[in-house]
């Protein structure tokens, strides 16, 4: 009985495992295709992997010059608290790495206008802005649109601001 209930677990194990790579492969550019993509447009393909310096770079989105940030407004974090618990902790931790990378100190990595275009406009990003790109391929799972609006990802920067102060 034990040795069935070994051969079944281990036959599942190896048909999940081979379904995922099945997946990778299907996902993956055939060569050809990737000749052909970057020989259509190079110009393009090299713009949109231009690195930007990350004091300068402001990110794709609705945000689109640099916001003026006063002291640090409690009411607003807290606010942002809630955001974040509720929309941002199934993919993120403040202090280590999970789905997606860990948050504190992002404040003092990435501008404030990138961070709220991350939040508001993920999928613009990841497809066009060079360090997003980065960091998908670093991670491998695309941030989620969670549809916060720009009250709240201001929120989420505020709470971001206060907890990469203490």
């Amino acid at each position: 009985m034990k040795k069935k209930m070994i051969y079944t677990l281990v036959l599942v194990m190896s048909l999940t495992i081979l379904s995922c790579n099945k997946g990778k492969d299907a996902e993956a550019p055939k060569s050809s295709e990737s000749k052909i993509e970057k020989k259509s447009d190079p110009a393009k393909k090299e713009v949109a992997l231009k690195e930007i310096d990350p004091k300068e770079d402001l990110g794709i989105g609705p945000i689109k010059s640099k916001i003026t940030l006063a002291a640090l407004d409690d009411a607003m974090a807290d606010k942002g608290k809630t955001i974040y618990k509720e929309k941002c902790t199934a993919c993120h931790k403040m202090k280590k790495r999970y789905i997606g990378p860990g948050l504190k100190g992002v404040t003092t990595r990435r501008r404030p206008e990138w961070i709220m275009n991350m939040i508001l406009n993920p999928v613009e990003m990841v497809a066009k802005n060079a360090a997003a790109k980065k960091l998908l391929t670093e991670y491998s799972a695309p941030m989620a649109d969670q549809g916060v609006g720009e009250e709240g990802a201001r929120a989420i920067l505020e709470y971001f601001r206060r907890v990469d102060s203490k």
